[in-house]
């Protein structure tokens, strides 16, 4: 860098007498980040005002060729690093002393969580790593500028907790009233005004009633899933995105959507709100569809009867639950640690599905099935093979 050109940096009006020529020396990193895709369609001035910082990069001192946007989490979350790309880069960036200065609108694109915060001024300290946002440049290094960074950080954290709080007593007291939109099961559709009201097709609503019907009649899922395969009788479903979304679709039925239909309380009128809570401590990190559970009967946080068109009453409802109950097996199932050598890592030659273990005789007897295609759609089973001889070629 030349005598004439750092002075003129040291000297600008932007320079609050912490940027140095070992600064500008670096890369300027501006961090752009939206919390979700629907915050970056629709607060585009938000997004237009971090992409503006390149600008304020510049009247700092940096040649527009050492300033650098990472935009990779745009509609991500920060509260946590997992997933977030962008983050990751700039970290690491910095951690490899490329960089003079970060550059985000405010502390909450950066970090929502104080620990990734913390670890971030730690790392800029360390490395002599400025910090800006519109308000100003902090050096992380410095301690009444430490003090300040960190009392934005707990700010940025706090007003996290007090939006999700705000939003999610909300969500529940819009529940209360049987207003929070739900996604809708086979056999009904959301009009565009939000009301649900069953399939228009007659053939689709036939069809669920079709279900209620035979499982009052037979008692069992798989008897009704038998009666399906021999009739050739398909379900209907919404396609629920892209191109053709709201289209009506015939899947062949499976063991899974017959008891999701015989046990979902909307089919009986019901209005419910959290039959499938979600467990903090098993979410996976990066995974935000995870840590769902599934709730008791009795334990739902909202129930809201007759609310909505309804295929049974009711009083059916509970008839199906219990004998759903009744249904269930309470064996201990394959021992885990039984004498089998190859539970687990059999692969059926005709369908490719991975085979389960059978034992009989107190463990004695084993054979390997391929039986998910039988109980899942109803059809025959696959194969079925005696273990000994298996287990002894691998001996």
């Amino acid at each position: 860098m030349t005598g004439t050109y750092q002075e003129s940096i040291l000297t600008h009006p932007f320079n609050n007498g912490k940027i140095q020529g070992t600064h500008i020396d670096r890369l300027a990193l501006v961090y752009v980040r939206q919390s979700t895709m629907q915050q970056v369609e629709r607060h585009q001035e938000s997004t237009r005002l971090q992409y503006g910082l390149v600008s304020r990069a510049t009247q700092l001192g940096w040649p527009s060729q050492r300033v650098i946007v990472i935009d990779e989490d745009l509609g991500q979350s920060a509260t946590t690093t997992v997933g977030r790309l962008g983050f990751q880069r700039l970290v690491a960036e910095v951690g490899l002393d490329h960089v003079g200065i970060v550059l985000g609108i405010e502390m909450s694109r950066l970090a929502r969580s104080n620990r990734d915060w913390h670890q971030l001024l730690e790392i800029c300290a360390l490395f002599g790593t400025l910090i800006g946002d519109l308000d100003g440049v902090y050096d992380p290094s410095d301690y009444n500028d430490r003090l300040l960074l960190g009392l934005k950080g707990t700010m940025s954290e706090a007003e996290l907790h007090i939006l999700k709080r705000r939003m999610l007593e909300g969500k529940r007291a819009k529940a209360r009233r049987g207003e929070l939109g739900m996604q809708v099961p086979m056999g009904y559709i959301r009009r565009p005004s939000g009301e649900v009201i069953k399939d228009p097709d007659e053939q689709a609503q036939e069809t669920i009633e079709m279900v209620f019907n035979l499982f009052k009649r037979y008692g069992t899922i798989n008897a009704v899933l038998q009666h399906f395969v021999r009739n050739s009788i398909e379900m209907p479903s919404r396609v629920r995105s892209g191109p053709t979304k709201g289209e009506l679709q015939w899947v062949r039925p499976n063991r899974v959507t017959l008891s999701n239909i015989l046990r979902n309380p909307i089919y009986a009128g019901a209005y419910v709100y959290g039959r499938r809570p979600t467990v903090a401590k098993k979410k996976k990190p990066g995974r935000p569809s995870t840590g769902r559970t599934v709730a008791k009967f009795g334990e739902w946080e909202v129930l809201v009867k007759d609310r909505l068109p309804s295929y049974i009453t009711w009083d059916q409802f509970e008839k199906n639950k219990r004998q759903l109950e009744s249904n269930t097996t309470q064996g201990t199932g394959a021992p885990r640690n039984g004498p089998s050598l190859l539970s687990g890592l059999l692969v059926c030659g005709r369908c490719g599905m991975r085979m389960t273990t059978q034992y009989s005789n107190n463990g004695c007897g084993i054979r390997y099935l391929c039986s998910r295609l039988m109980v899942y759609y109803g059809e025959p089973l696959c194969q079925s093979l005696a273990g000994k001889p298996l287990d002894e070629l691998t001996s």
